[in-house]
């Protein structure tokens, strides 16, 4: 069996790896820092410890028992913590990185508990790459798109739908979607866009190429 002191150790062990980890996503403003991935590595390497004890401890009477059979709910459960990192703004899904992130860190609190201390140690080492150099690389050498929601409100233009799609057109926009609200007695038309762009784009562009549509009385660009 492994001892209360070795238990300890692994525990420690797991908790660093975990804050190595959630420190870099802390850095990232991602709403699972270093506290959830500390806690979620010295869990699951706990689980993985007392999984195995208790199939030692009981072999003489349960000799067909599974080590890993506590273990394993880790895996599963670990998705819904995952799917609380995921955070909805708009038409854009963020926290995907941060899920998956919580989700090897979980396997990596088992490698720990399951005493395979050099995997584990690559395995962070590893994550911490793709998380620290792979995102610095990505925004210099990747160009990275955003969608954002456009709605304009005009006045007595029937042709608001056709001039909003050239102007996009000319800005190199592309409309993604497109849904139009009308008011026949009031000659009012509101046309709402979902816009692909580029990341932290300030669209002055679009604000400024909207300001000269015909009939524009009102629009709102988040």
């Amino acid at each position: 069996m492994i001892s209360e002191g070795e238990i300890l150790l692994r525990l420690g062990l797991a908790s660093l790896l975990g804050m190595i980890i959630g420190y870099e996503r802390e850095r990232q403003n991602q709403p699972a820092g270093l506290r959830t991935h500390a806690i979620l590595a010295i869990g699951s390497c706990l689980a993985m410890t007392i999984s195995i004890n208790i199939a030692i401890q009981f072999s003489p009477s349960a000799p067909n028992g599974d080590p890993g059979r506590i273990a394993a709910q880790v895996v599963s459960g670990i998705g819904f913590l995952g799917a609380g990192a995921i955070l909805r703004y708009g038409t854009n899904v963020k926290g995907l990185t941060t899920a998956t992130s919580l989700w090897t860190i979980a396997i990596v609190g088992l490698a720990v508990g399951a005493g395979h201390y050099f995997s584990a140690i690559g395995t962070t080492a590893a994550l911490l790459i793709v998380l620290v150099i792979l995102n610095f690389l990505e925004k210099r050498l990747i160009r990275a798109y955003q969608t954002i929601s456009v709605a304009v409100t005009a006045h007595a233009n029937p042709n608001l739908v056709d001039d909003l799609y050239a102007v996009f057109k000319r800005l190199h926009k592309k409309v993604l979607s497109l849904s139009v609200e009308s008011s026949p007695q009031k000659e009012d038309q509101t046309v709402t866009m979902v816009i692909k762009t580029l990341e932290n784009d300030p669209m002055t562009d679009i604000r400024t190429a909207l300001d000269q549509v015909q009939g524009v009385t009102h629009y709102r660009v988040n």
